[in-house]
C-alpha cells in the first residue's frame, strides 16, 4: 500500500522531491517505493530524466485502473476508523450552483434521522459536474441533467426548470417578456468553461440555435458569479435555469425567459459502483424534503 500511495502521489507532482515533501521521507525512499512497484508489476511505470519525471504508456494505464479501487479502499478504512473512533460516518455530497432551500432541509433532516453520519459538502465547477464523482472525491453529487455517464446512477430528479438568458439591464433583450432559443443568434452568449461533456454544454451552453444558426461567444465563465459579472458589464448573455437566475438576483441583470430550449432539471447521481445505504438513505431524505411534488426515481 505504501509503494502504491507512493506512485500516485508520483504520478500527481511528477516529482520526486514534492513527493518526498507530501509522505514526509527522502527522495532515496521514494525512489525505493517506485523501484519496488516497478518490480512487483514487472514493468517499468516512470520514465526519469535529469529534466523531468513521466509515466510510461503502461505507468498510465496502470495509473487509470488502480486509483478507482485505491480510493475505494483508503475510503474503507477511513469509515471504519471514523466508527472505531465512535465518530460520524461523512457522506460527501458535491452540488453545482447553489445549496437550494431543499437540499438545505434535506441535509438536516438525513443528519437528524442518522446521527452517526455527517454531510460534507462540496461546490462543484459549473462547467465541471461529473469529474469529482467518478473520481470518488464526493460520494454524491447534485447536478444539472442530463447525465449519460456510464458509470453514474441518477437516482433521484427534480426542479425541472425553464432556461432563462441572463442580461444587462441595459441590453434591449432586458425590456422583453421572453425571447426565443433562435434570438440566440443575436447575442454572445458567455460560454461555460470546463471538462463537462459535449451532451451536457448542448443543453446548458449551446452552441448553435434549434435550427442550426451558429451562437457568437465571448468570455467564458467557470462558475454563475464569474458569468453574471461578465453579462452585467458587456453585451454577453449567459444561459442559467430559472432556479439559479431566481437564487443570483442582481439589480443589474435581467433574467429572461428561454422559449424553444429544452427544460433544465436537477439529478443527484452517484457511481454505480460506490452505492452505500447511506447514499440510497440521502436521496431519500431529499425526496422527502420535496415533499414528492417533483421527485420521480427511475424504473
Amino acid at each position: 500500500m505504501r509503494e502504491i500511495e507512493c506512485f500516485i502521489i508520483l504520478a500527481e507532482e511528477l516529482h520526486f522531491g514534492r513527493t518526498a515533501e507530501r509522505m514526509f521521507i527522502s527522495q532515496s525512499r521514494v525512489s525505493q517505493l517506485i523501484s519496488a512497484l516497478e518490480r512487483r508489476i514487472g514493468a517499468p511505470l516512470v520514465a526519469r530524466t535529469s529534466r523531468r519525471v513521466h509515466l510510461t504508456e503502461f505507468g498510465a494505464e496502470f495509473l487509470a485502473s488502480l486509483v478507482p479501487t485505491y480510493r475505494a479502499l483508503a475510503g474503507v478504512v477511513e469509515k471504519a476508523r471514523m466508527r472505531a473512533r465512535n465518530l460520524p460516518t461523512p457522506i460527501r455530497v458535491g452540488f453545482q450552483g447553489a445549496i437550494y432551500d431543499s437540499i438545505a432541509k434535506a441535509i438536516s433532516q438525513f443528519e437528524s434521522q442518522h446521527p452517526r453520519a455527517m454531510v460534507q459538502i462540496k461546490e462543484l465547477p459549473l462547467g465541471d459536474p461529473f469529474s469529482d464523482v467518478l473520481a470518488g472525491r464526493v460520494d454524491a453529487a447534485v447536478v444539472l441533467l442530463p447525465v449519460e455517464e456510464p458509470e453514474l446512477v441518477a437516482g433521484l430528479v427534480f426542479s425541472q426548470q425553464t432556461q432563462t438568458l441572463a442580461v444587462s439591464v441595459d441590453h434591449p433583450f432586458g425590456k422583453l417578456e421572453e425571447v426565443t432559443a433562435e434570438d440566440l443568434a443575436k447575442i454572445s452568449l458567455v460560454p461555460i468553461t470546463g471538462p463537462a461533456p459535449e451532451y451536457w454544454r448542448k443543453v446548458h451552453s449551446p452552441k448553435m440555435t434549434p435550427k442550426g444558426i451558429r451562437i457568437p461567444t465571448r468570455g467564458g465563465a467557470n462558475t454563475v458569479q464569474e458569468g453574471l459579472s461578465q453579462v452585467a458589464s458587456s453585451r454577453s448573455g449567459l444561459i442559467l435555469c430559472a432556479a439559479t437566475a431566481a437564487y443570483n438576483q442582481r439589480s443589474d441583470v435581467r433574467f429572461v425567459p428561454v422559449k424553444g430550449l429544452p427544460s433544465s432539471a436537477l439529478g443527484l447521481v452517484w457511481r454505480a459502483d460506490h452505492e452505500s445505504p447511506h447514499i440510497r438513505h440521502f436521496s431519500d431524505a431529499v425526496e422527502e424534503a420535496l415533499n414528492g411534488t417533483t421527485g420521480s426515481r427511475p424504473q
